[in-house]
């Protein structure tokens, strides 16, 4: 009878000691922050992993909160993926309940400064607008195909470690991926390449990376925090620099209200434009290679650009 029930007891212990790291089909349970490490993670690990979103689509993720649910979640994945410093309540999610299966998507790449992601802005301005900022980074890093491929890289090796019957696997798609991203890098590089003008007034200064890459000048009317309100001061700042160089659009984002993007344009005679910083799609048929691409062509109409 013991000879019977020995591999039953065998096949228990290898299953709890899993620790929940597999989804009800078998697959590798990956959970993520919000969209655009669902999208890395997804396009990496293809159809062995199983993929989940803690960000509703169409909500901010900056103040997301997590139900119990979702903390089970973090608790049972295989990997989290997720950017310290973005999101709060994942940050202490992935701190008490991940322990060593937590992939950190800022800590493999050069990440750009707060404070200087509004380089353009006056002097006492420029402080007054991102004083909470002082030795932050700037976590809107996908904005940079080139800087998300390396992310895409990096955990296709994390995937491999996790899952290393598959990791080959994983490096392939990592690869491939790359050379959509370097096809979308080359896109950008042609269409801002000759533009009327390179200052991109914007709502939030989350645009660093892209305009960092493309060798444009953002402007932000509030800093890293989209829900910052502006100082009369900052307003008053950010028109006279809107004037200063002819701007005829200010950029507002989906996710946020456009009242101070479109105060700023009633002031300096500009007409609004959506920019998106790809933190949550609000279109279930859009994907991060199409939101950039709308981007880029609101960029190049709103810059003036010609190729």
């Amino acid at each position: 009878m013991m000879r019977r029930l020995l591999p039953a007891l065998f096949l228990l212990v290898a299953l709890t000691g899993c620790g929940g790291t597999a989804s009800d089909d078998g697959r590798l349970a990956v959970v993520t922050a919000f969209y655009p490490l669902q999208f890395v993670s997804e396009r990496v690990g293809g159809d062995v992993v199983s993929v989940s979103n803690l960000t509703k689509p169409g909500a901010e993720p900056h103040d997301v909160e997590l139900t119990a649910q979702q903390v089970g979640e973090i608790t049972e994945s295989g990997l989290v993926v997720y950017l310290s410093g973005f999101q709060p309540a994942v940050d202490d999610a992935v701190k008490q309940n991940a322990g060593d299966r937590a992939f950190d998507a800022g800590s493999v790449v050069e990440l750009l400064t707060a404070e200087a992601a509004d380089a353009h802005a006056h002097e006492g301005e420029a402080e007054e607008a991102h004083a909470e900022e002082s030795g932050a980074t700037d976590p809107h890093v996908w904005l940079d195909p080139t800087r998300l491929a390396t992310i895409a890289e990096k955990l296709a090796e994390r995937l491999g470690q996790a899952d290393p019957d598959h990791a080959a696997d994983y490096t392939a798609r990592a690869a491939a991926l790359r050379t959509e991203l370097t096809t979308l890098d080359g896109e950008f590089t042609a269409g801002l390449k000759t533009c009327a003008r390179r200052e991109l007034v914007t709502s939030h200064t989350a645009f660093h990376y892209l305009a960092d890459r493309y060798q444009l000048t953002q402007i932000g009317i509030t800093g890293i925090d989209p829900q910052a309100e502006p100082s009369p001061a900052r307003l008053a700042a950010v028109a006279e620099e809107a004037r200063e160089h002819g701007a005829t659009t200010i950029f507002f984002e989906t996710l946020v209200s456009p009242k101070v993007a479109e105060t700023i344009a009633s002031e300096v005679g500009a007409t609004t434009a959506v920019l998106d910083p790809i933190e949550g799609l609000t279109d279930e048929n859009a994907d991060y290679f199409t939101v950039m691409r709308a981007n880029l062509a609101a960029l190049t109409k709103g810059l003036g650009c010609t190729s």
